[in-house]
């Protein structure tokens, strides 16, 4: 590829949401050493921003500003570094280009919401615009699946079901929107270490079987039966290393949510509304409750990692 010329735009700006698992079946490791799963996405209205300027040929940095970046590495160990390098490697020569990239948080750190695999998706489509580069959406999600198993659906968005690692993604057709009522925890989860409990739990793994009752909810728009429905494997190992994470999740029920679920690896939890009028009393109940560090209200489906002005 050739090298550009001439720095492209000044800077890029990209948007991109955090997912929910509305599904999650883990099965046993396969030879590569990963789970296979299983699993319904759905993107949902809750937003990383990434911002990538120009820099000078072969430096890449990045900035990182939102509650929990003290704890997210800013060196080459952090996902969307790795992500930039990865494209200016592919489709540079690397040693041409440089970007300062700078992320605002708002996505969970270790909740369960993809946040690094956000920012490294946004990565991917930010650089490949600023240095104008010969890359379109198909490749960049490829890309992204050498780099993380969500990482693929965080470009993409909407609602998919993602079966191998998660990166194999199919679009699900969904009808009208859903409310969601996020609670986020004081601290979060490692998602090796919801692995490990989880193998330990569940020698083997659990069944692989496809969703069809949660599909069929999804393309009928119940949310009543979207609600029952919902479900993740690596729940009883999330509430086996926090506990209080059943108390939040009885909370929302009680409350009146139509579904309750944790949030991929954990240790956020997702609750599933009627409409938008319930969420909004459903997050007043929790907030008052104190069963979360915090409470967000959400809709989903929302498009994946795109450009803003």
């Amino acid at each position: 590829m050739a090298t550009p010329v001439a720095p492209g735009p000044a800077t890029i700006r990209v948007r991109v949401p955090a997912k929910i698992n509305l599904a999650l079946g883990v099965g046993g490791v396969d030879a590569d050493g990963y789970h296979r799963l299983t699993t319904v996405f759905q993107a949902v209205s809750l937003h990383d921003e990434l911002t990538a300027q120009w820099d000078e040929p072969g430096l890449f940095s990045i900035a990182m500003s939102g509650e929990g970046t003290d704890l997210v590495a800013a060196d080459d160990s952090n996902l969307a570094m790795r992500a930039a390098r990865l494209v200016a490697e592919r489709f540079g020569p690397e040693s041409a280009l440089g970007v300062r990239m700078t992320v605002k948080k708002s996505i969970p750190v270790a909740g369960g919401m993809a946040g690094g695999s956000a920012d490294a998706a946004a990565a991917l489509l930010a650089c490949s615009v600023l240095w104008d580069l010969d890359a379109d959406l198909e490749e960049l999600r490829e890309l992204g699946g050498e780099l993380g198993a969500d990482v693929p659906f965080s470009m993409l968005g909407g609602t998919a079901i993602g079966t191998g690692r998660g990166d194999e993604l199919v679009p699900v057709l969904t009808r009208g929107a859903h409310h969601w009522v996020l609670a986020v925890a004081d601290v979060g989860l490692s998602t090796p270490t919801v692995f490990r409990r989880f193998d330990e739990l569940q020698p083997g793994g659990c069944d692989l079987a496809m969703p069809t009752e949660l599909l069929n909810a999804l393309a009928s728009g119940d949310s009543v039966a979207l609600g029952r429905h919902l479900h993740n494997d690596l729940a009883e190992a999330a509430i086996d290393l926090r506990p209080q994470l059943q108390q939040t999740l009885d909370a929302g029920l009680e409350f009146g949510a139509l579904g309750a679920i944790v949030s991929g690896s954990g240790p956020t939890c997702a609750f599933l509304c009627r409409n938008e009028e319930s969420a909004v009393a459903l997050s007043v109940r929790l907030g008052a409750e104190g069963v979360a560090r915090a409470v967000r209200r959400v809709r989903g489906p929302v498009p994946g990692a795109r450009l803003i002005s």
